[in-house]
């Protein structure tokens, strides 16, 4: 007997809680926000926003499925089956959070605070969920395919991220390491910058663009359904040992960025999630591409 479809419920604390947890009551939350001129009653508001919008989500779900919930800090532990539907409730950058633990599961982003995200990732309410829930598990269901990109280490520790993935020095410090391209001879440069990036298309919206803008919005950033990629190395330093040729590039389908690390400890993460990383040591190289998972969003 086959189970019935599962919706997982994805969400965050909120800063409300956060607080609470700090500082142990809504009167001292208060009393600690108001020293430094801020008012508690602007989290409070949000917190009773992102709650009610789990209350909405959970009424939606038809009686008849299964059901979870699991917080963010929770995703690396948490197990996606076949059958699931994730709904992740929120802001744009938690759909990305769960994006590196599913599979091909569709996922469902629901925008817990309209008006204070930019609704790209999160691009449903709470309203449209009873008939959104059934038509995820449709044949033909509306999705799109976001591109993901991959880090795979010479020891074979593999991460996924569908924004984009740094590779440097832990604390963003100077990283030293040798970098190079597919098809590029074999050719090396021996670099030391404040780190690598290489996103995609969903994560041209983000950091990657901060970074695009910064060096004259020079070429075309991809689409989120675009398998092409783009790299940046941040902060390349000249010196008679290190370069600054490769500085920025594409990576077409089935390219890889190579990095050797030439310091005692790199570290590889996704999406923000230094949590959750792989460390390079001395001589150990990491190489960046195109992942052939891709998440299925609900359009």
């Amino acid at each position: 007997m086959s189970l019935a479809p599962r919706a997982v419920v994805v969400h965050r604390t909120t800063e409300y809680e956060e607080l609470l947890a700090r500082h142990g009551t809504h009167g001292q939350a208060a009393f600690f926000l108001a020293a430094r001129g801020r008012a508690v009653d602007e989290v409070a508001e949000r917190h009773h926003r992102a709650r009610r919008a789990l209350a909405e989500t959970a009424a939606a779900i038809p009686l008849s499925w299964r059901r979870a919930q699991v917080e963010r800090a929770d995703l690396d532990r948490f197990l996606f089956a076949e059958q699931d539907v994730v709904v992740v409730v929120g802001q744009d950058g938690l759909v990305a959070n769960a994006a590196k633990y599913v599979g091909d599961q569709p996922v469902v982003g629901v925008d817990a605070d309209p008006g204070r995200n930019p609704g790209v990732l999160v691009r449903h309410r709470t309203a449209d969920l009873p008939r959104l829930l059934p038509a995820a598990l449709a044949p033909g269901a509306p999705v799109d395919a976001l591109t993901m990109v991959e880090a795979v280490t010479d020891d074979a520790q593999r991460l996924v991220a569908l924004n984009e993935i740094y590779v440097g020095a832990a604390g963003h410090q100077t990283a030293r390491y040798r970098l190079g391209l597919d098809g590029d001879g074999g050719a090396v440069e021996a670099q030391a910058s404040s780190g690598v990036l290489v996103g995609t298309g969903t994560g041209a919206s983000g950091w990657i663009r901060s970074v695009w803008q910064e060096r004259g919005a020079a070429g075309r950033l991809p689409g989120p359904t675009d398998p092409r990629l783009v790299w940046f190395v941040r902060e390349p330093w000249p010196s008679p040992v290190t370069g600054t040729r490769l500085s920025a590039g594409d990576l077409t389908t089935g390219a890889r960025l190579t990095l050797t690390a030439e310091s005692e400890r790199l570290v590889a993460f996704g999406d923000g999630m230094e949590t959750d990383s792989l460390e390079l040591t001395w001589g150990q190289s990491v190489r960046v591409g195109a992942c052939a998972r891709r998440l299925r969003l609900l359009s």
